[in-house]
């Protein structure tokens, strides 16, 4: 399997002015996910699985930095792509939506599209699964938690529901992301994080981002800014592990 969820949030900032934030969260009974499927910027989310190609990721964050609608950017990558059929890919940006299930994925695969997320699966149990992610996070929408924590929320829900139907695989992995159109410094480190190797992905997920978030206020308590450029450097460097165009089954 895969399952992934990706969101759109209009909030307003302490300052007063609107602001919006995105997330992607994803698990799968494969380790590293979080080098493959979530992409997420200022200017939206996607997240590419099934057969992974992982420039499609890449690139359609890439496109919507670049002004492209997310339907827009999305397809027009998927129709560049040999392996289009094989290939699942969702997202958001600012205004839209988009959600794409190829006809060659394995089963059970499919997608549900709502006002302000996607949801998207492939070798699940069923289609329960994917709609109650959906149903999980759209409860709670805006709610008061942080949006990394009301994700992690959304895959148990998945989870619980069947998840991945390869149940002779045991080293699964999950990863979320969070990024907003503040600036870089209001992201706290929090919203990305990663459980590359274990059995218990969702649980592993919440207990890391549970321990992210304390050391996180922890720092912040006692140190200010002191802690902040220091933790950074380096921040803006591309990541290579999102080179190239993956064939693992995600």
């Amino acid at each position: 399997m895969t399952f992934s969820i990706c969101v759109r949030e209009r909030y307003t900032d302490d300052g007063g002015d609107d602001q919006v934030r995105y997330g992607v969260a994803v698990t799968t009974r494969l380790p590293g996910v979080g080098t493959l499927c979530p992409f997420a910027s200022a200017d939206g989310a996607v997240a590419t699985q099934s057969l992974v190609n992982v420039e499609l990721g890449r690139k359609g964050i890439e496109y919507l930095g670049d002004g492209l609608a997310v339907e827009d950017a999305l397809e027009a990558l998927l129709n560049a792509d040999e392996g289009r059929e094989q290939r699942q890919l969702h997202g958001v940006d600012a205004d839209g939506t988009f959600a794409f299930s190829g006809e060659e994925c394995h089963d059970w695969y499919g997608h549900v599209v709502g006002e302000n997320y996607t949801v998207a699966g492939n070798l699940l149990t069923g289609e329960d699964v994917v709609e109650d992610t959906a149903a999980a996070y759209a409860s709670d929408a805006h709610g008061d938690a942080p949006l990394a924590e009301r994700l992690i929320d959304a895959l148990a829900a998945g989870q619980a529901a069947g998840g991945d139907r390869r149940e002779d695989l045991e080293v699964q992995s999950a990863a979320l992301l969070v990024r907003n159109t503040e600036t870089d410094e209001d992201d706290p480190y929090y919203d990305d994080l990663r459980v590359d190797a274990t059995e218990t992905p969702v649980a592993d997920l919440r207990e890391t981002y549970e321990a992210a978030k304390r050391g996180y206020e922890a720092a912040l308590e006692k140190y200010g800014d002191e802690t902040d450029g220091e933790e950074r450097d380096g921040a803006d460097e591309s990541d290579e592990a999102h080179e190239g165009d993956g064939t693992d089954e995600e």
